[in-house]
């Protein structure tokens, strides 16, 4: 039988074949409209996603599965071997012309081990790192540190940590595209804390791991996987020599708690009203929303393409004041909401009621109301 650590490589070129074969029919030398260019990369992670499914099912029919673009069936908590897969990582890079930092990530997970297989595809540079394929390459012969982080969502201390540490930030896509670029050496560290779930992690770290890289959270501590709820904020991938030199900075440089999975998950939510971009947010299929009393939302499906498409929304320009409260599954924020612009912003203040038993948001429930200081 096909050993494990061969299966995720295969499993990874096979969806990077494909997306490549996508991209390149649809993708040209024009920019595509934001509005394709996300439409593009949710085809590819579906068709990926897909494609995955298929062959996980035919391969190993016993093993559960934890995907990106897949419901969360919690049977997996009881499932010795979990495969935990991210079908396109660096959506967004991969709705844009020239740009290789996207990814394919494939991990598997085993009770009472951890990962003990991983993949990383990056179609557009037409390679495949397995764990336990390859060591780490030594730095390019770099004066200074180099430290990649989100294109997106750099740390909001990472300016302070690489002065402190004489070191050069770059960013980049894909969380695999990034912790891939550390093991060829062409940079010297990954570090993030903007909010992850382990499927973005899962194959990188075990690759990166494998090849004698540190991999820990910003804290330290372990990386944790198939967990019941699979957010998994932040990491550290880096030489080994530099892990002791980033830790203690960022402990130095941190001092707010991070979100919980839950309030994190209410926190995306919220930024999309105003971004108009669902694309991290995660809803269940039956997932409803209700305001003041009227059904506003019947599933998941619809409620996403309200945030990103209806008139409702497009006249929202920010949200301010905002606290968070956690109970169990509960999650409530209140904030002012502000819509409009320049001498004619008009602000409501709303209380929103998440429930998020799992890794989805179930129910959304507002209550908006008149902002005292409006007029």
């Amino acid at each position: 039988m096909t050993t494990d650590a061969a299966l995720a490589g295969e499993l990874a070129t096979r969806a990077g074949e494909l997306l490549l074969e996508l991209r390149n029919h649809e993708l040209g030398e024009t920019p595509l409209e934001k509005t394709q260019a996300r439409e593009l990369g949710r085809r590819g992670d579906k068709e990926a996603n897909t494609l995955l499914l298929g062959l996980l099912g035919e391969q190993r029919p016993a093993d559960a599965v934890l995907s990106e673009e897949s419901a969360d069936d919690r049977a997996r908590l009881d499932n010795p071997r979990v495969w935990i897969i991210d079908p396109l990582d660096g959506s967004r890079e991969y709705g844009l012309p020239g740009r290789p930092d996207w990814a394919v990530h494939i991990a598997l997970w085993e009770r009472g081990v951890g990962i003990t297989a991983a993949a990383v595809a990056q179609p557009a540079l037409g390679e495949v790192y397995v764990s336990g394929s390859a060591g780490p390459a030594d730095p390019a012969g770099r004066e200074r540190p180099r430290i990649l982080v989100s294109d997106s969502r750099p740390p909001e201390f990472i300016g302070a940590l690489a002065e402190r540490i004489g070191a050069d930030v770059a960013p980049m896509g894909s969380a695999g595209a990034k912790a891939m670029a550390v093991l060829r050496g062409e940079a010297d560290a990954y570090v993030h804390a903007g909010g992850q779930w382990e499927w973005d992690s899962a194959a990188p770290v075990g690759v990166a791991q494998a090849a004698g890289l540190h991999c820990s959270r910003i804290d330290g501590t372990p990386l944790i996987y198939n967990e019941a709820h699979p957010y998994l904020p932040d990491l550290v991938i880096c030489r080994p020599e530099l892990a002791r030199p980033l830790l203690d900075g960022i402990a130095e440089l941190t001092g707010a708690p991070a979100d919980s999975p839950r309030v994190a998950m209410a926190r995306e939510y919220l930024a999309s009203l105003v971004s108009h971009d669902a694309s991290k947010v995660r809803l269940s299929a039956d997932c409803f929303r209700v305001e003041n009393g009227q059904r506003t939302g019947d599933s998941g499906p619809e409620i996403i393409a309200e945030l990103e498409h209806g008139e409702q929304y497009k006249p929202i320009t920010g949200i301010r004041d905002l606290e968070f409260r956690e109970w169990g599954p509960n999650v409530v924020a209140r904030f002012l909401l502000d819509m409009g612009a320049g001498e004619h912003v008009i602000s409501v203040a709303i209380t929103e009621h998440f429930a998020v038993p799992g890794g989805e948001i179930e129910s959304i429930l507002a209550i908006i109301e008149p902002h005292a200081a409006a007029g």
